[in-house]
């Protein structure tokens, strides 16, 4: 399950280091998109009010959890909707926030000061972040948190029963990124250091060089290489690492099952899991926009601002033909 968004951007250049891997708002069963106006729109399930945005404004992020969704707005304060029986949706006393992030059942908050808040479950400590001090930037995996500080070390918290909070030797990093229970780091002189769950080789990345970008899966991580092709490792049981004769690649994406890779040229291509028809994207043609990948379904926003969405839609998550004026999905 892939949580994790920081700001959005509307034109993708390819330059290093790059952060598009977490810009994801498409999660397990519903989808959140951002207006150019500030205002949201979200489809798909419903049962804890997740999609109830309809009165959200001046919002410049959104992030996703599994279900619930939050808002930063252009004021530093926070909004969120959804489930909140640990308190993930306790946000109203937020303020001078600068990126959120959400994780299955948390949501983490990075202050102007470089501070960290957090809320909801905690029952793995993952929201034990009053301590840090001069973080960057924040990811949330399913059940840990993942903190960059402006040095480019990292602290972490969480649940940590394979290692994926085992970050504290680690230096010199420019992204990180959270998959469900490991942890993935690219560093400045674009090799990448990953902790947590191997078992299927998903942090085998000692031998990844020149990369620009990195992603987390479920249980495979992808990276993004200054030539414009692709790496992955790990769980390659549907095919979701096959990514070897990609070319002219800006951006990547990662799914639960499945890989996701926006080309130069607008086209997309994917790889792994289909059952759901979540790599049906030969037609797309996005003109550098942007992509996302939830577990079972795969969205992009087009140059115009609408979006187009395949896979899953037993929960109406696919369900984005009328959206218009998009920036972030």
């Amino acid at each position: 399950m892939l949580f994790v968004v920081t700001i959005f951007v509307c034109t993708f250049v390819l330059r290093w280091p790059l952060v598009y891997a977490e810009m994801q708002v498409a999660a397990v069963e519903h989808t959140v998109g951002l207006r150019t106006n500030g205002t949201v729109v979200a489809v798909g399930r419903n049962d804890y009010g997740q999609c109830n945005v309809g009165g959200w404004t001046n919002i410049v992020q959104v992030a996703a959890g599994y279900d619930h969704t939050v808002g930063l707005k252009a004021d530093g304060t926070v909004v969120a909707v959804g489930r909140d029986d640990f308190g993930q949706c306790n946000v109203g006393g937020w303020t001078n926030i600068v990126q959120i992030a959400a994780g299955y059942e948390h949501t983490v908050g990075l202050t102007a000061e470089g501070t960290v808040v957090a809320v909801g479950s905690n029952i793995d400590n993952q929201c034990n972040v009053s301590g840090w001090t001069n973080i960057v930037q924040v990811t949330a995996g399913s059940w840990h948190t993942v903190g960059r500080k402006k040095d480019g070390s990292v602290v972490a918290v969480g649940w940590n029963g394979e290692g994926e909070c085992n970050v504290s030797g680690w230096s010199n990093i420019v992204q990180v990124a959270a998959g469900n229970i490991h942890t993935v780091g690219l560093k400045v002189g674009g090799t990448v250091v990953a902790v947590g769950d191997n078992t299927q080789g998903q942090c085998n990345v000692t031998g990844l060089t020149n990369i620009v970008q990195v992603a987390a899966g479920w249980r495979h991580t992808v990276g993004l290489k200054a030539d414009r092709s692709m790496v992955a490792v790990g769980d390659n049981g549907n095919g979701q690492c096959n990514v070897n004769g990609w070319a002219n690649i800006v951006q990547a994406a990662a799914g639960g099952l499945h890989t996701v890779g926006l080309k130069e040229d607008g086209t997309v291509i994917a790889v792994g899991d289909n059952g759901n028809g979540q790599c049906n994207v030969r037609n797309w043609h996005l003109k550098n926009m942007q992509i996302a990948a939830g577990y079972y379904h795969t969205v992009g926003l087009k140059e115009n601002g609408t979006v187009v969405a395949v896979g899953d839609n037993h929960e109406g998550q696919c369900n984005v033909s009328g959206w218009a004026n998009i920036v972030q999905v």
